[in-house]
């Protein structure tokens, strides 16, 4: 995803903003009936790892990679069941964030489909 030879992370604004928009996000996730379950109680670690991939991910530093290794996220949430629905709420909840941190609507629509295909990605239960 690249905008003018800026990646994903660049249009976002970079390191600030992704911070931000996980500082957004979390609370909404956290408040949803059927995605709260998922998320352990103390959910600031699974935060900084969101933080990490996330700038990774939108072609920011490989801070996760350096981290952690490679990302294997399909492997990663496999011992949750996912299904479209699940997916659907976690890229509502993206999309609420990113409004309430002010992302035009341009940037919105990029960010989703990209977030899109990880998140159908990691689909591995029937409705």
């Amino acid at each position: 995803m690249q905008s003018d030879g800026k990646s994903g992370y660049q249009l976002m604004g970079g390191a600030d903003t992704i911070r931000r928009l996980v500082e957004a996000f979390y609370p909404k996730v956290q408040n949803h009936p059927k995605l709260s379950p998922l998320f352990p109680p103390d959910i600031m670690p699974v935060m900084e790892k969101q933080y990490l991939f996330l700038t990774q991910f939108f072609g920011g530093p490989s801070l996760y990679s350096d981290a952690y290794g490679h990302p294997m996220m399909r492997a990663r949430h496999m011992e949750f069941p996912i299904n479209r629905e699940l997916a659907d709420a976690w890229l509502g909840c993206m999309q609420e964030a990113m409004e309430e941190i002010g992302f035009s609507q341009e940037l919105k629509e990029v960010i989703l489909h990209r977030l899109k295909g990880s998140a159908y990605h990691f689909i591995n239960t029937p409705e």
